[in-house]
């Protein structure tokens, strides 16, 4: 079964951290991805950009398309990157998460299986 890894942080945070142990995690991450990855759990994902780069885009209740800059709620956390992982149940999904090196908070959801 598929799900999704979102790994869930604050910038703020990880801007707190030295070079040194902004590398460490990196390297730590980098070993992590790569072990489950070669062993076929790991099918895709990547890390996004701060917040600073988001942009959004809504409709409102009238039907008018607004475009604003930033994520599309106010919040400490944010979405870091995602990991798409193929694995027999949540258990392992579970057991996986319990992993991801710097675990802050990683939500974890099934993907809906193609219908076609």
């Amino acid at each position: 079964m598929k799900y999704m890894l979102m790994f869930v942080g604050t910038e703020a945070d990880w801007e707190r951290f030295s070079p040194e142990d902004k590398k460490k995690a990196y390297d730590e991450i980098m070993k992590w991805w790569g072990e489950h990855s070669a062993a076929g759990r790991i099918v895709g994902g990547e890390e996004l950009k701060p917040t600073s780069t988001a942009t959004t885009v809504r409709r409102g209740a009238d039907g008018k398309i607004t475009v604003t800059d930033g994520p599309f709620i106010e919040t400490k956390e944010t979405l870091g990157g995602y990991a798409i992982i193929e694995v027999p149940d949540l258990d392992a999904a579970i057991e996986l998460a319990k992993g991801w090196p710097p675990l802050q908070t990683v939500e974890i959801r099934p993907l809906v299986e193609s219908r076609g």
